[in-house]
């Protein structure tokens, strides 16, 4: 589809010039005189990006942009100005304008301008609609993350997700392997179906099979009624089957036996019931040294293994972590009902330096329990618990890189959530628009959404 663009300008060479521009390149144009023709085109009819010039008789082209991001404050807004100065171009920015471009200009610049633009928008928009999928399903948001590691990780889970293949998930304790499980499963056919987590490690080895398969009235002595079982409750949804390194090697075969034939036998009875399931799997063991070392099979670990994500240690995505700290600083609010506003520069020094051994869960339990012991707006090192184990680790970054990258992934999150709002990402932040400016302007933040 062409993007449907509306160009605003008082000059009739102008609009003629600059919709002939757009045109060629494919794009839908539609032009207006003045500000309030604009507003009464716009009230029948959407547009991706308007132009505007900002000198116009009546309605000026500032006005039309705040009237505009009134009613839609995602709008692409370019201003048009004849004066190249840094307060016009602050005052366009600060309104909410997506870019403004400076009379005269070349008609390549203005191409480039609104190519970049409508990328940048969807490139943003992508994984926002993932994250808020994933979100919905998923009641601790810990997936979130804009790092390599992070983003690798969503990717493997909206790739998964929509298949039928049985799924390994593989990580140190605390990484979030449910929340990924949970992820895959909302994302799937089944995500309307049950969902039936079962940790390996945590029921009874005795009790276990039936458990899992079910039983009939008088298998063994506490059978006094029969029962399904966990498989046969999670029928067209997903299993998961937590720790699944835990699983009894007699208990491995009988599950292998389930996923080839589709069907489980209940203790004690002598019929099969049928199940249609996905397995998902997860475990902090090497399954391929278990099989070596004969405590896994090799037969099943081959079905779980048919798609493999491996989660990070939390120590390997540290530039995660400012935005975990925001995230779960505004759960315990809610939970709390307190109004922490963040943590000091100190203490977002020792969190970055952190070993995390226990990862992301560790780093909620710390969050969780300063807010419960402090009676301030800001964290600091004297809130958190005594026992967490927060001595820096040795490792290549100094900590100046460290506390740099984290303001880096600091304002990207925040950009992020904000869909490249900057004026409301200045707000999150806690700085004023201009601070914001002048930091993306220090470093463009590697990213190319923030380029000219």
């Amino acid at each position: 589809m062409s993007t449907s663009i509306l160009v605003v300008d008082d000059e009739r060479t102008i609009q003629d010039s600059i919709a002939w521009c757009l045109r060629a390149d494919g794009h839908d144009v539609r032009t207006a005189p003045d500000g309030e023709e604009a507003m009464a085109i716009m009230a029948g009819q959407d547009f991706d990006v308007v132009i505007s010039d900002i000198i116009m008789p009546g309605v000026s082209g500032i006005e039309l942009l705040r009237k505009t991001r009134a009613l839609q404050p995602q709008k692409l807004f370019v201003l048009i100005t004849a004066f190249a100065t840094v307060e016009t171009a602050v005052e366009a920015l600060r309104e909410g304008a997506s870019d403004y471009i400076v009379k005269p200009f070349k008609f390549d610049e203005l191409r480039l301008r609104v190519r970049r633009l409508l990328e940048h928008q969807a490139a943003s928009q992508e994984p926002a609609l993932f994250h808020r999928a994933v979100e919905s399903s998923v009641p601790d948001r810990s997936l979130l993350g804009e790092s390599a590691a992070m983003r690798a990780v969503r990717t493997q889970v909206a790739r998964t997700g929509p298949a039928v293949s049985n799924v390994l998930i593989t990580g140190e304790s605390g990484t979030g392997k449910e929340l990924v499980a949970r992820a895959i499963h909302a994302a799937s056919p089944r995500g309307e179906k049950p969902f039936v987590p079962i940790n390996c490690g945590a029921i009874p080895e005795s009790l276990l099979e039936s458990q899992l398969f079910g039983h009939v009235r008088g298998a063994f002595t506490s059978a006094v009624q029969s029962s399904a079982g966990l498989f046969a409750a999670a029928d067209h949804g997903t299993v998961f089957l937590d720790e699944i390194g835990e699983m009894p090697v007699h208990l491995q075969v009988k599950l292998l036996r389930a996923i080839e034939e589709k069907q489980v036998w209940p203790v004690g009875s002598t019929k099969p019931v049928r199940v249609d399931i996905r397995i998902i799997a997860s475990t902090n063991r090497e399954l391929a040294k278990e099989v070596e070392a004969a405590r896994f099979r090799g037969d099943l670990f081959y079905r779980l293994n048919v798609i493999h994500i491996g989660l990070p240690p939390l120590r390997e995505h540290r530039e995660d972590i400012p935005m975990l700290v925001d995230h779960f600083i505004g759960e315990f609010n809610r939970k709390l009902a307190r109004r922490v506003r963040g943590i000091d520069h100190e203490t977002l020094r020792t969190f970055m330096g952190s070993p995390w051994k226990g990862n992301v869960r560790e780093l909620e339990h710390v969050i969780e329990s300063a807010m419960i012991l402090s009676d301030g707006q800001v964290l600091s090192l004297r809130d958190l618990p005594s026992g967490f184990a927060g001595e820096p680790e040795a490792h290549g970054e100094s900590l100046r890189e460290l506390i740099r990258q984290s303001e880096r992934q600091h304002i990207m999150a925040a950009l992020s959530r904000t869909e490249f709002d900057k004026r409301e990402a200045a707000r999150v932040l806690g700085i004023s628009l201009a601070s914001l400016y002048r930091k993306l302007g220090e470093r463009r933040m590697g990213d190319s959404r923030l380029q000219d």
